[in-house]
């Protein structure tokens, strides 16, 4: 189970060294990228070199462009929105397989539905995984549902591996565990702590350990 911990504020790239040792996946976050753009992935890689990056770019067209510049700029994972086109799906995957990069597929369109994804659905080389999260604003305006968690067994038995983010922290972490995504992402749990490296430790010591097998290189 891998951690991924997801910066959204320009003040959360001051966490870099913190979460360096703790970290598998750096997150620049949609916010970051619009007011830095592929800066900000630059500078993570400059700061934390063994931890993989990811852009979430939340594509939905210009696959091409938007793939070689964050897949250029050193981020090992990109994010394109499900509701995509499948000409903007196979585009950034070809562009994915040229960099040896992995693109998550971002359902947050879909939140709330009652199934993720249409029947039968598939993707192609080089997408890794299905992001399974609750929507930011959604959470901010009261909506407290863990639905997103229990919609990761719907996703693996669809044949899927799961990135899983939204809300998830110390309150959610047992159910969270319990339903076994390969990525949990962790956001403002930690980079809004305040003490955001105790809550990491706590974090990273109850996470069941990935192990080294790895499909990539952590260059």
């Amino acid at each position: 189970m891998l951690l991924q911990i997801a910066f959204d504020k320009p003040e959360h790239l001051s966490l870099l060294p913190l979460v360096k040792p703790y970290a598998d996946i750096i997150e620049i976050g949609t916010p970051l990228l619009k007011r830095f753009g592929v800066a900000a992935i630059t500078t993570a890689r400059e700061l934390c070199p063994d931890v993989l990056v990811l852009a979430d770019t939340k594509t939905v067209d210009g696959g091409q462009f938007e793939a070689d510049m964050v897949f250029g700029a050193g981020a090992a994972f990109m994010t394109v929105l499900s509701c995509a086109s499948t000409a903007t799906h196979e585009t950034v995957g070809r562009r994915a397989q040229f960099f040896g990069a992995t693109v998550i597929v971002d359902t947050i369109t879909e939140s709330g539905k009652a199934e993720l994804l249409p029947k039968g659905a598939s993707f192609p080389e080089n997408f890794g995984y299905v992001a399974v999260h609750s929507p930011t604003d959604a959470r901010l305006a009261g909506n407290t549902s863990t639905a997103h968690i229990d919609a990761v067994r719907q996703v693996h038995d669809k044949g899927f591996r799961v990135s899983l983010a939204g809300g998830i922290g110390p309150a959610t972490l047992d159910a969270v565990i319990a339903v076994n995504p390969e990525i949990v992402v962790v956001g403002s749990a930690i980079t809004e702590a305040a003490n955001p490296k105790e809550v990491l430790q706590w974090i990273r010591d109850r996470l069941p350990d990935p192990g080294r097998g790895w499909p990539w290189d952590r260059k």
